[in-house]
């Protein structure tokens, strides 16, 4: 089978917690680390598409299993036929090693040892600097000693955090990530993040019930992320796959031209934005 944009499905390498993916953030091959098989995260976002998504954290992570499926599909990808035979003409680049998955990675009692481990396999194989290591995180657990340790790893092997904000208000993020954070929280850990290794917001703007997210919501956003020091950029993104939460009915795709503007809202602040639909 193919890989594809609006498919990442989790087996599609038959491995526990390796799998690719064609990313259209990204513009290649992603090659992704699910800490979660489980499907347990501590949030629940609205727009999620992992199917069963519980309530938790990360179970114990098989460090050796992990590190024999990822030397040996990256030693496929760099050496076998898979990019000829599974990506489509265009993708055939390895863009990034990817911290995603099923739930919230930091969540992993095991976090910093796999920043470790994916640091030495990048050295044993050579990886090209141009492949980055990131991590897409909700944030949530950046208080954690051990998990800024595992971001200043990252630091030196090409890291970057994807740092989830699709609302900057504590009443916008129970609507969109059923979540009780409180924003001045986020806001400490996105600093936090932001010290340790460089880091992006990722940004979900979809409409929903018919209803774009309000001007209040967009000012809020603005608010939260002016003056933030040492923020690399926002990447800002719409419904590519469908929801696999109880409100998919609810959730639509926005206009191309309605991200577009609330991205030159957000670069008038001098940042930079990328736009994927």
């Amino acid at each position: 089978m193919t890989l594809n944009v609006v498919d990442h499905d989790r087996n599609s390498a038959a491995l526990r917690y390796v799998y690719p993916v064609v990313s259209r953030r990204a513009g290649g091959v992603s090659v992704g680390i699910n800490l979660n098989p489980n499907n347990a995260c501590n949030w629940r976002c609205i727009y999620c598409q992992v199917p069963d998504l519980v309530r938790g954290t990360a179970p114990p992570v098989d460090m050796a299993l992990l590190e024999a499926e990822l030397r040996g599909f990256l030693n496929e990808l760099l050496h076998g036929d898979f990019m000829q035979t599974r990506v489509p003409e265009g993708a055939r680049r390895l863009n990034d090693i990817a911290l995603s998955g099923n739930g919230e990675p930091t969540s992993a009692a095991e976090f910093a040892e796999v920043i470790a481990l994916i640091a030495r396999v990048r050295r044993d194989l050579s990886l090209s600097e141009t492949v980055k290591t990131v991590l897409i995180t909700n944030g949530s657990l950046l208080h954690r000693d051990d998990v800024v340790l595992g971001l200043r790893e990252m630091a030196g092997i090409q890291g970057e955090v994807w740092f989830k904000l699709d609302r900057a208000s504590e009443a916008g993020m129970l609507r969109v990530n059923d979540t009780h954070a409180r924003i001045d929280k986020v806001r400490d850990n996105l600093i936090a993040a932001i010290n340790a290794c460089p880091t992006w917001l990722q940004t979900c703007w979809f409409a929903l019930d018919g209803e774009a997210p309000s001007p209040q919501d967009e000012d809020d956003y603005l608010d939260f992320v002016a003056g933030l020091p040492g923020l690399q950029g926002v990447l800002l993104y719409g419904l590519a796959r469908p929801s696999l939460q109880l409100e998919a009915p609810r959730l639509s795709a926005l206009p191309v031209h309605t991200l577009q503007r609330f991205a030159d809202r957000i670069a008038r602040l001098g940042l930079a934005v990328r736009v994927s639909v």
